[in-house]
């Protein structure tokens, strides 16, 4: 029988460290990573994860779905950023409707990450819905 062992490093690369001051910057930073031929077409959840200082450690591609929704599995979310140590995480979907209001899923779901965060002492800074040309913010909409 041959098991697998599992890796886990934690240093970081060397090179250009880019910090999240605000959700602009995440925007900034997530929609770089998203193909734009498909933004419009296909529902995708992304999570950056964070240092302690705001410095990005990565970008976790969680999932694509369809049309109007993807799945947001949070123990995948959590064993991420478990795996990286990361001290905080930001969700990141889009819609490919263009509509950046959250909808009622939305809202729950983004309740039960950070919910389950809190137990590891993650820290939910944010859950951004992007489009192509804007975004809209849970802090800032007062829904986080």
């Amino acid at each position: 029988m041959e098991v697998t062992e599992i890796k886990v490093s934690y240093s970081t690369r060397k090179g250009i460290k880019f910090k999240v001051n605000n959700s602009s910057d995440a925007y900034n930073l997530v929609l770089e990573k998203w193909n734009k031929d498909l933004i419009e077409l296909q529902e995708e959840m992304k999570v950056i994860l964070l240092n302690r200082a705001n410095i990005v450690l990565g970008i976790f591609e969680l999932s694509k779905g369809g049309t109007n929704s993807t799945v947001v599995d949070v123990k995948l979310i959590l064993s991420v950023a478990l795996k990286c140590n990361a001290h905080s995480i930001i969700m990141c979907h889009n819609h490919p409707s263009g509509n950046l209001k959250a909808s009622k899923a939305d809202i729950e779901i983004t309740n039960k990450v950070k919910k389950a965060c809190s137990y590891f002492d993650i820290i939910l800074l944010d859950h951004l819905i992007i489009t192509k040309e804007e975004y809209s913010s849970f802090i800032e909409e007062g829904l986080l």
